[in-house]
């Protein structure tokens, strides 16, 4: 069993770690851009350099031996034409070839159909360079080949003697231990780029990421930061630098002025809805008592009647729903908090319930006592808002059910319909002020779209939680979870019930 967490405790670690990289690697992140950006240019720079130095050090390799040759191709016409003062032509060629032949130089020449003529005496006994005479494409000007696995250096040009063109006469130069010195030290120098740049690339990712650190925080910071605690909200950052710096406090500038409208806005939100409520209440006061007196109205004079009272209502509870709210947001809803037996209670509010909008509400509770600590005119607000919100999206044959039960530490009141019930997109935004499903259905069912908003402040403002479940067609289930109140709390109650 502990192995098996210890495996479960493993994965997640390795999950948020896979996630925490993610984030690290996105390419539209700044960090990313800048590290990309940097780390190619020094790239580019790196590349460059490699690539000047590598063609520097071949060239100065190589041009030595060039000049070499191209100072044996010049001279070894007049050799041979001192040679054939003495001896024949044939030997004189012979002569001039072996003063010319070093351990990594071979002379050969071959007359007009190919024909070797004379040739250094390491190719002629087969001991080094044999494939060389077998070569027909070999360049004017020096150039490197590879032939036997060995590096050469080679160059073939016409020879000509006291005007008498005899065939061409060839060098080859073996620069192997040269040309492999020459391609370890590339393949060093590309080893050591690659490594540098990917030490570059390591050391400039840390550098941005501790650059970035403190806009990362500022992010984070403000990503809690909430219309009720604007006013205490504050950026506090260690050295940043300056522009950070000069950004911090624009943002904190930026919430002391959304900190001033806010508040404003919910005095001059609480000032409207209490001086709108009273002439409102009086207005609908007015209109009830026309309509319980007014036996002399006709049809048409009674049904206006009764629709400006409804409306009047229904701002009046409106108003009442925007007083809550501002108490709310300005901090001064406050709660009588007291143990309350749920199950008494939910019967109470139930039979209210029933007598107020005259349907089936049905009532599922154990019966053993359930005791939370809440507001109890707040909590009968919360059901009664609840119970009122079924009915009014249900069926008038279908019951409304209130289930009371226990969920471990915690107790669940379940309210239940068999309405029409909400949409799995709209679900997240049920709870959001002002939002409605529908708003055709809630103007004529009367709704605002402030009550569940309301509801979720009051249970939550009082150490609970709600939530949702609904399926189109089949009805919606809110519940509203509170803690259980310790044991010794029960008891208490109970026996002094019992007295």
């Amino acid at each position: 069993m502990a192995s098996n967490k210890n495996i479960m405790k493993f994965f997640t670690h390795l999950r948020k770690k896979i996630s925490e990289f993610k984030k690290q690697i996105d390419p539209s992140s700044l960090r990313m851009r800048l590290t990309v950006g940097v780390v190619t240019l020094s790239a580019l720079g790196l590349g460059g350099v490699a690539i000047w130095t590598s063609l520097r050090m071949q060239n100065i390799l190589v041009v030595t031996h060039k000049q070499n040759i191209q100072y044996i191709a010049d001279r070894f016409p007049h050799d041979v034409e001192i040679y054939s003062d003495m001896v024949l032509l044939p030997n004189a060629m012979q002569k001039a070839i072996d003063r010319r032949t070093t351990a990594n130089i071979l002379l050969w020449i071959k007359n007009q159909d190919g024909i070797v003529l004379a040739q250094s005496d390491p190719i002629e006994m087969g001991i080094k360079g044999r494939d060389l005479l077998s070569l027909t494409q070999v360049p004017p000007i020096p150039e490197i080949k590879q032939v036997e696995g060995r590096y050469w250096l080679l160059c073939a040009t016409p020879l000509e003697v006291k005007g008498n063109r005899l065939g061409k006469f060839y060098i080859a130069q073996d620069i192997t231990g040269d040309q492999t010195m020459f391609l370890r030290l590339i393949r060093n120098l590309s080893i050591a780029s690659l490594l540098s740049i990917a030490g570059i690339t390591v050391a400039l990712a840390i550098y941005v990421g501790r650059s970035l650190q403190p806009l990362q925080r500022i992010s984070k910071l403000t990503e809690k930061i909430s219309a009720e605690d604007l006013k205490e909200a504050h950026i506090d950052l260690e050295n940043p630098p300056s522009e950070v710096k000069e950004l911090a406090q624009t943002f904190e500038k930026m919430l002391v002025r959304l900190s001033d409208a806010w508040e404003h806005q919910q005095q001059l939100l609480s000032n409207v809805s209490h001086e709108l409520r009273t002439p409102l209440t009086i207005v609908s006061g007015y209109l009830q008592s026309t309509l319980r007196r007014g036996h002399n109205l006709t049809q048409p004079q009674r049904e206006a009647l009764e629709i400006a009272s409804s409306e009047a209502n229904r701002t009046i509870q409106l108003m009442q729903d925007l007083l809550d709210l501002a108490r709310v947001d300005s901090g001064r809803m406050h709660f009588q908090i007291e143990a309350i037996v749920l199950n008494d209670f939910i019967e109470e509010i139930v039979g209210m319930a029933r007598e107020y909008c005259n349907r089936t509400v049905n009532v599922k509770s154990s019966s053993k006592t359930m005791i939370v600590k809440a507001d109890i005119n707040r909590l009968k607000q919360v059901l009664l808002n609840l119970i009122d919100n079924a009915v009014k999206y249900s069926d008038d044959r279908e019951p409304v059910t209130v289930k009371l039960a226990r969920q471990g530490a915690k107790v669940a009141i379940q309210v239940s319909d068999r309405g029409i019930g909400i949409p799995l997109a709209q679900q997240a935004r049920i709870f959001e002020r002002f939002y409605r499903v529908d708003d055709d259905r809630s103007r004529a069912t009367g709704g605002t779209g402030l009550g569940l908003s309301i509801v979720k402040t009051l249970v939550e403002g009082m150490g609970g939680s709600i939530s949702l479940r609904s399926q189109q067609g089949v009805g919606s289930t809110f519940t509203v979870t509170f803690p259980l109140t310790s044991s010794s709390v029960s008891n208490n109650y109970l026996t002094l019930k019992s007295k």
